[in-house]
């Protein structure tokens, strides 16, 4: 209904849209994420979901609770408002609406990294990206952003331990796993206190699930454990990495059992291009009043925008999304049953996206 013809089937359930602009000049990448989570609506709206989908084999109700619904609708509104005057247009702008930004099912591609390997940042080559996200303890209206490291990057990794298993009396006949598994925990807990440079960027090393045994009187033969590692450097990320494989292995050989490291899940940093960040902050504050832009701490959760963030400059930010005059700190947290938007939100992330386009089209004729 726009005037654009998208293309469908991106990454799966992906959709991309091209506007050409009226005169030469570079593109801009827009984008939203669109996917919802298995979460059952409480809010008590005439709106709240009713539908249902498909999660790990089971049926599960679904609601939009981290606001994708919210982002969709703001770049469908961005959309609109730039077609209306695409002939002033110097240069393209490409609107990305992105699934499983949350997480590919078990086993398959998706989010960002399948949109890149996709194509979606060529033909045309897009120059730079911009993504916002709602935050629903930020009051509306209020943008907050930095330059540099935003959101994490993350590596979540499965240890396997074997040993060797034996009766829970004689110990000293078997190798033990759990054993092994217990000095790996306390070892690897001194990486982020005793290996990291914590003044320049915040470093996490969570063990989060541990799983062997099966009675009080079985040494068990194997373990594995799983955790997640979250990092605002790279530089610091490679020499995580590096203890981490280091302690594994000669905690390992130390008590005579076997340990191998995989990787399952993989994010880069959301990294804001410095040099982008120092042009496009004026438009920000411009659009939405000094006042109400603000700098942030970094955060260490993670998002797959840092996918394009890898290929091309871009710039991701948060806007607030509870309604003014209440406390934001009561509202519902993300991923939770009572999630909610002020509507007024959308205006605060239209206007923002809807001016960073022009504004970075404008200036890099």
């Amino acid at each position: 209904k726009i005037g654009l013809n998208p293309q469908t089937g991106i990454a799966k359930t992906g959709v991309v849209a091209l506007l050409k602009g009226g005169k030469p000049g570079p593109v801009v990448a827009l984008r939203a994420d669109i996917d919802g989570l298995p979460v059952k609506e409480r809010a008590d709206l005439t709106w709240a979901s009713k539908m249902t989908g498909e999660y790990n084999g089971d049926t599960v109700p679904v609601m939009h609770a981290c606001g994708h619904d919210t982002h969709t609708a703001i770049l469908l509104g961005v959309a609109k408002v730039l077609y209306e005057i695409k002939d002033q247009i110097p240069g393209s702008v490409k609107f990305i609406f992105q699934p499983a930004e949350e997480g590919a099912p078990a086993g398959e591609e998706g989010g960002a990294e399948l949109m890149v390997k996709e194509g979606v940042l060529k033909n045309p080559d897009v120059d730079a990206i911009f993504g916002l996200h709602i935050w629903s303890q930020i009051s509306a209206g209020q943008v907050y952003v930095r330059p540099k490291g935003i959101m994490a990057a993350v590596n979540e990794f499965r240890i396997d331990i074997e040993g060797v298993q034996t009766h829970g009396s004689t110990p000293w006949t078997g190798v033990d796993p759990i054993v092994t598994a217990s000095q790996m925990i306390n070892s690897i807990q001194t990486i982020v206190s005793r290996n990291m440079p914590l003044t320049e960027a915040a470093a996490v090393v969570t063990i989060g699930s541990i799983h062997g045994g099966v009675r009080s009187n079985i040494i068990p033969e194997s373990l594995y454990m799983l955790g997640t590692i979250r990092t605002l450097d790279n530089k610091m990320k490679e020499v995580l990495l590096q203890r981490l494989e280091e302690i594994v292995k000669n905690i390992a050989e130390a008590n005579n059992a076997k340990a191998k490291i995989t990787y399952q899940v993989t994010y880069p940093i959301t990294y804001n291009d410095p040099d982008l960040y120092e042009q496009m902050l004026p438009s920000l504050k411009r659009i939405n009043g000094s006042e109400n832009v603000n700098s942030m701490n970094a955060i260490t959760g993670a998002e797959d925008f840092s996918f394009f963030q890898e290929k091309i400059p871009g710039i991701y930010f948060f806007i607030g999304g509870a309604k003014k005059g209440t406390d934001p700190l009561k509202a519902a947290p993300h991923h939770t049953p009572d999630f909610y938007v002020d509507d007024s939100a959308m205006i605060t992330g239209l206007k923002s996206m809807t001016t960073l386009a022009l504004d970075y089209l404008k200036n890099n004729k």
